[in-house]
Formats: C-alpha cells, sequence, structure tokens
C-alpha cells in the first residue's frame, strides 16, 4: 500500500496538487502543443501511443468506408429506379436489417461462418491482408445499409424536380438523365452521411476491434479504461475528436466540387 509520502508526490508529479481551474487552463494549453502527457500503464508518451495505433483504426474504417460507397451508392439508385418493385422491397429490407442489427452481432456471425465453419479466413489479429477482410466487411455492411436508404430517399426526391422533368422532355435517354442530371443532384445528403459515419465509425470502431482483436485506437482505449490509465484515454478521445472535425471540415470541400453552386464563404 502506498505510503502518504508516495501520494504525495505522484499527486504533485500529476498536478492534481493545484486549483482544478489552473489544471484545467494547463492541460488546455498542452493540447495546443500535442502534449497529451504520459501514460500512466507503459510511462511512454501518449502520442506516441496513439500514432503507432490510429493507422490501424483509420485503414479499417476507410477500407469499410470505400467500400460501402462502391456498393451502397449503386444499390440505391437501382432501388430508387425500380421503385415499388421486388427488387426494391428486396434492398429496402436489407437496408433496414443493416440499420438495426448491432454491429457487433454482425461481426461475430461472420466470423461464425467464415473463420469457425469454413476456415477460410482469420478470425483475428493482423499478420496478412486476409485479417482485413472480416473486420473491414462488417463495418462496410452496416455502413451499406445507411447508404443504400439514403441513396434511395434523395434520388427518389431529385426525380420529382423540375430540370429532371425538362431533361425527359427533350428526350434524353433515362440512363442520362439518371446519371447526369439526378445523381449529382443527390449526391449532397449522400456525402453528409458518409462523412459523418465515416467519424462515428472512428469510435464505432472500438466494438470491431475488440471483436477481431485489431490493435487500433479502439482497442488501446478499452484496454487503457480497464487499467485506468485515464492519460491514455483522453488523448485517445481528443484524437478521435479532432480528426472527426477535419472530417466534416474535407465534407465542407467536396460540397464544392460535386456541386459548384455550394459556396464555403
Amino acid at each position: 500500500m502506498a505510503s502518504p509520502q508516495d501520494v504525495a508526490a505522484l499527486r504533485q508529479q500529476l498536478g492534481l496538487d493545484k486549483p482544478i481551474y489552473v489544471q484545467y487552463f494547463i492541460y488546455m494549453s498542452n493540447l495546443f502543443t500535442f502534449n497529451l502527457g504520459v501514460s500512466a500503464r507503459t510511462r511512454s508518451p501518449v502520442l506516441t501511443e496513439v500514432l503507432s495505433r490510429f493507422p490501424y483504426t483509420l485503414s479499417l474504417a476507410l477500407g469499410g468506408t470505400i467500400l460501402a460507397v462502391i456498393l451502397g451508392i449503386p444499390l440505391g439508385v437501382f432501388a430508387a429506379s425500380r421503385k415499388n418493385t421486388f427488387f426494391d422491397t428486396l434492398i429496402s429490407s436489407f437496408s433496414i436489417a443493416g440499420i438495426s442489427m448491432p454491429i457487433y452481432w454482425l461481426g461475430l456471425i461472420l466470423i461464425m461462418i467464415f473463420a469457425v465453419s469454413l476456415h477460410i479466413l482469420p478470425a483475428g489479429g493482423t499478420g496478412s491482408p486476409a485479417n482485413y477482410i472480416l473486420p473491414t466487411v462488417t463495418i462496410a455492411l452496416y455502413l451499406m445499409a445507411f447508404v443504400v436508404k439514403i441513396t434511395k430517399a434523395s434520388v427518389i426526391d431529385t426525380m420529382e424536380k423540375n430540370y429532371v422533368i425538362t431533361a425527359r422532355s427533350k428526350g434524353l435517354s433515362e440512363r442520362v438523365v439518371l446519371y447526369k442530371h439526378i445523381l449529382r443532384n443527390a449526391l449532397i445528403p449522400v456525402i453528409t452521411i458518409v462523412g459523418l459515419q465515416f467519424g462515428a465509425l472512428l469510435g464505432g470502431a472500438v466494438i470491431v476491434e475488440n471483436v477481431f482483436a485489431w490493435p487500433g485506437l479502439g482497442r488501446l482505449i478499452v484496454d487503457s479504461i480497464e487499467s485506468r490509465d485515464y492519460p491514455m484515454v483522453q488523448g485517445s478521445i481528443f484524437i478521435f475528436a479532432l480528426f472527426y472535425a477535419l472530417v466534416n471540415l474535407a465534407v465542407d470541400v467536396i460540397y464544392t466540387v460535386v456541386d459548384p453552386r455550394v459556396n464555403l464563404k
């Protein structure tokens, strides 16, 4: 058991002997220089540990998002162009199921099928490209459900605009009308959802990384919480929040590329 002298020395080392407002000012000042403190568990700089884990989380979220967009947007357009048909009902049912399904449960099901039963993919860890497949697909299926639903709703809404009716009255083919006049204008809400969900996936990767034993930032946070490594938890959450803000800024810039009518001024 620690002696009172040891406790007092540790409180002085961590700055806990100062008033709360002074502690807060010091912490906020350190954030501007990315001085996130020292891990109470490993005694190494928090920023060093976070930066070593963050690429794993980023690659997982980025791969899942790209796959979700590649599959989700065409499926959403297909469902919208065949509204109230069997294919529309099938795709819509899939998207509702994907949104309602807990992401950890989906990951466990994929492990049971492809790792335990079929033995064709590793259940977790890193080391080879095959290790990326299951966690990436888990994230992609979850996000794709949102992309399909938003794309379908946005395309259907855009189909009723006057410029679409005018384009059809000019005799343009349905493919040209759909991809040149409808889809481009319908992408704004899709980009918004994808950007927000991508930022959320970085935080949501905590669950996926623990299911697949992925050595990313999410797993680092869980390990730090279990060991009460508060500087590491605070630093990791700060990096998540900072990157989330940068993603939202990037989404605003992408708006101007997709639709030149959008002005950021």
